[in-house]
């Protein structure tokens, strides 16, 4: 895992220790946000606004899954990917100019060596995460990296995954989970329409759970809630959530915004540590 370039001491101080960084996750909705102007937008541009100087951005997206792996970028510069059909030509110009940081990853990879992290440089930004950070951190001046969502482990094994990584945030880290934690696609009212009721009840039950940070029901979703199966078909933009929860101390309180239901079945819903 450790490259011969690097020595230990090489990797204890590549990054310094500060005060603790803040986590959000981000529920990301149409990759359309990432040239619209809508309210979604304009508050993550408040929000990346307000965050303190980072030494890195790590971002945990719905939209690089590595069942039965763990996996973490590590390229010097980061390629962004169009992991999407049928939207305009626009959004496929998009550029998102960052970089990546071998050493970073391999940081964090000594934190999740019980589950052998395994370093990748193919992957680039998913737009889970470069359509977010266009608002977020525009201009980044810091590296930014993507750790993989293991689509095999079940959600309790996921959270004690991400929770190894608590201690970066005192290390100059954001991390990002970006995600939905309600994400019907198949059922979205493109031309508009309110929220159903189902989406709504299981956002505001979640937002409950994570308010009392109630891990046990946020781990077991289908085994909690009625309105899940519906509500989170499959689990893939629902497990950043679980891994932004993950990272956050005992006691840590969340401030939610974009709390609104996009196109009747696509929780906005996010959050920032406070």
């Amino acid at each position: 895992m450790i490259m011969a370039s690097y020595t230990m001491t090489d990797l204890d101080n590549r990054l310094e220790a500060s005060a603790l960084m803040p986590v959000l996750f981000v529920g990301h909705g149409n990759p359309m946000n990432a040239i619209s102007d809508n309210s979604f937008t304009r508050t993550w541009a408040e929000v990346g606004e307000g965050l303190p100087a980072a030494q890195a951005i790590v971002v945990i997206s719905a939209h690089w899954l590595t069942p039965g792996h763990t996996h973490i970028t590590d390229a010097p510069t980061n390629p962004i990917i169009y992991d999407f059909g049928g939207f305009p030509d626009e959004l496929y110009r998009v550029t998102y100019d960052s970089v990546g940081d071998e050493a970073v990853a391999m940081v964090l990879a000594r934190q999740l060596t019980d589950y052998e992290a395994e370093l990748d440089k193919q992957w680039g930004l998913d737009h889970g995460t470069w359509s977010v950070l266009k608002h977020l951190a525009p201009h980044p001046d810091v590296p930014v990296l993507q750790i993989s969502i293991d689509y095999a482990m079940p959600l309790p094994k996921l959270y004690e995954l991400y929770s190894r990584l608590r201690s970066m945030r005192r290390r100059g880290v954001v991390f990002i989970g970006s995600g939905n934690i309600v994400h019907a696609l198949g059922r979205a009212r493109w031309d508009g329409g309110g929220a159903f009721d189902w989406a709504e009840k299981f956002d505001a039950d979640t937002a409950a759970a994570l308010r009392d940070r109630d891990v046990a029901k946020l781990v077991d979703p289908y085994g909690t809630w009625a309105e899940a199966r519906i509500a989170v078909p499959t689990d893939d933009h629902y497990r950043p959530m679980v891994a932004a929860v993950s990272l956050l101390d005992d006691g840590e309180d969340i401030r939610f915004f974009n709390s609104a239901i996009d196109m009747g079945s696509i929780s906005m819903r996010s959050f920032i540590s406070v």
